[in-house]
């Protein structure tokens, strides 16, 4: 795996901190959710960043899926808080059941 320049390493740092902070009121908030990760290719930046709320079952997910538009919405302030700001706010962040390794 190449090295993370000194920027990939902020980046890296600012998306830790939001994903943590997005979990932990994930699972406060939402029944049945289990971790929020991330893909993101950091020479794309902002725009590659895919945040994913990760659901026990199915029905967990249907059960939060009026929520998932207010998640996203979170996760834009969040980031433009630290000087991010996104194109299209509604591409970053999905609900699945899938976990990391699927």
């Amino acid at each position: 795996m190449k090295k993370l320049s000194a920027v990939q390493l902020k980046q890296q740092a600012l998306i830790f901190d939001v994903a943590n902070t997005l979990e932990a009121q994930g699972r406060e908030e939402l029944d049945g959710m289990v971790q929020c990760w991330f893909d993101v290719q950091y020479h794309q930046f902002p725009g590659s960043l895919l945040l994913r709320f990760q659901f026990e079952d199915e029905s967990a997910l249907i059960a939060a899926a009026a929520e998932e538009k207010k998640w996203q919405k979170r996760l834009s302030a969040a980031l433009l808080k630290k000087g991010v700001v996104f194109k299209d706010k509604c591409k970053h962040l999905i609900f699945t059941t899938d976990g990391p390794e699927d």
